[in-house]
């Protein structure tokens, strides 16, 4: 009997489900998850990101089998499940989601369209975000987004046929055995669909009032932010529900609402950039690799500084913000925008680290990690992109700026609660004598930054202005905007929702 497979990614519902929807029109399905060995060795990949996803998938599978129906969780590489059930029980089609990932997650695609090709198997994707696959001119680019989150929902189908796995269901494995590193945030945020809806709405009706000034400052974004990002990078949510839903609210809200409805706008705003960063890897996957501008190769490289790397990834910079920053990332998996770009920006300029093992690093701390922002936002704020105003943060400017009183700071690093105001922003300098009045236990010294904060930036700074100014590297400028600069005209915002 011809039946659909239809293959769960980064795709954790069944509502709105464009891949699920089309293949139950089509006839019967079997609805499958692979546990693929290989993306879950790769560097970007974490205890904490395998865990949220198993929660997920219950949701997913309790959701079919309320249709008379199940989610078969299967381990191993993708072409050898799909030859082992295409043997087992012939299907005729595969659906699913786009996915913009890694390059390993590109290069398995590939590998399955060949493998559909070989075998005669209709293979069929479906938009997941307003990202456009071979997109050819960037200009039809915003027309394109309105259209995908203006077309309606889908509706969970109503009568969905189901085909069994031919073989017995096993346990998906553990992060143990798929050989993740042991340890991830106590307080990350779980999967899941309920979840997801239960973030949003909460967001859309009460919490989005302190949107607007609230999203930068570390003590009040992680209650102004939506906090609905990584249930968009697991797709537990789809884009086009929160689009509708947050112009459903906006709709609704009566004229003296302005602060509610200016944070609803803003935050609209940031979906659009949301899937802006996504298109850029999907039109030049090299992204998460190499430089966008090439103009740029041989910056860093030769640079790399381990101590400086490992002074950051512990939280030992002596920089309290920088600290509390890692601090808070180690138990939440979860930072707002304005301070990721901090971190980034401190590691590319005053420590003079290369982007791409920075990402790494960083990609395996954020639970709601999506390689197509993530990428072109590494590299946006260490200078490489070629087209975008670098953005140098002074750490200690931005704890002034951010944390004034040191709440933040104080909440993250205990030890830091003994340090007196007047030494809050710098405390490496207090003398000798007051450093032992604090009566710190071992492990709490005081961490000296690496570096002298004003001079390597300043080096750092003269470093990439030089080369940003060479001749060849302007000349070749305009090439990268016409191909992944906005044609937005009201740029308002970021891609961290």
């Amino acid at each position: 009997m011809p039946y659909t497979v239809v293959w769960f990614k980064r795709d954790l519902r069944v509502q709105d489900h464009t891949a699920l929807t089309a293949a139950a029109a089509r006839g019967p399905v079997l609805c499958l998850y692979i546990v693929e060995p290989s993306l879950w060795a790769a560097p970007d990949a974490a205890r904490q990101h395998y865990h949220f996803v198993l929660e997920s998938l219950r949701e997913v599978y309790r959701a079919l089998r309320a249709l008379g129906g199940r989610l078969h969780v299967v381990g191993g590489e993708v072409t050898e499940v799909l030859g082992r059930l295409h043997a087992a029980a012939p299907f005729d089609a595969l659906y699913a989601h786009e996915e913009t990932g890694n390059a390993l997650s590109f290069e398995r695609d590939l590998a399955v369209a060949r493998w559909c090709r070989a075998q005669g198997v209709a293979w069929r994707e479906f938009a997941q975000f307003g990202v456009v696959r071979r997109l050819r001119d960037r200009g039809e680019w915003q027309a394109r987004w309105e259209m995908f989150v203006a077309q309606p929902c889908l509706p969970v189908p109503a009568a969905l046929r189901f085909v069994p796995l031919p073989w017995s269901d096993t346990a998906p494995p553990d992060a143990d055995a798929l050989g993740l590193p042991t340890g991830e945030p106590p307080l990350r945020q779980r999967g899941g669909r309920v979840e997801a809806m239960r973030t949003l709405m909460d967001f859309l009706q009460a919490r989005s009032q302190q949107y607007r000034g609230g999203i930068s400052s570390p003590l009040r974004a992680p209650t102004a932010c939506s906090r609905i990002s990584p249930y968009l990078a697991f797709g537990c949510i789809s884009l086009r529900e929160v689009v509708q839903a947050t112009r459903l609210q906006i709709a609704s809200l009566p004229p003296s609402a302005t602060r509610h409805r200016a944070g609803l706008n803003a935050f609209i705003s940031r979906l659009y950039w949301h899937c802006h960063f996504i298109q850029k890897l999907e039109s030049e996957p090299e992204l998460e690799t190499r430089n966008l501008h090439r103009g740029y190769d041989g910056l860093r490289e030769a640079d790399w500084n381990p101590q400086h790397f490992a002074a950051l990834s512990a939280g030992r910079t002596g920089w309290p913000l920088v600290d509390a920053c890692v601090a808070m990332l180690r138990e939440t998996g979860w930072l707002n925008f304005r301070m990721r770009a901090m971190l980034v920006s401190v590691a590319a300029y005053p420590l003079w680290l290369h982007w791409q093992p920075v990402g790494g690093w960083l990609a395996r701390q954020f639970l709601d990690y999506e390689p197509g922002i993530h990428w072109p936002q590494m590299q946006m704020q260490s200078g490489t992109t070629g087209i975008n105003v670098p953005r140098i943060y002074n750490p200690i400017k931005q704890a002034h700026d951010q944390d004034p009183d040191g709440r933040f700071v104080r909440h993250w690093l205990p030890w830091m609660r003994r340090v007196p105001d007047s030494w809050l922003f710098e405390p490496w300098r207090m003398p000798d004598s007051l450093q032992r009045d604090l009566g710190l236990r071992p492990g709490e010294e005081i961490p000296r930054p690496p570096v002298d904060l004003e001079q390597a930036t300043r080096v750092a700074r003269e470093r990439l202005f030089a080369r940003r100014a060479d001749p060849m590297v302007r000349a070749a400028k305009p090439a990268i905007v016409d191909k992944h600069g906005s044609r937005r005209r009201t740029q308002i915002g970021r891609a961290h929702v």
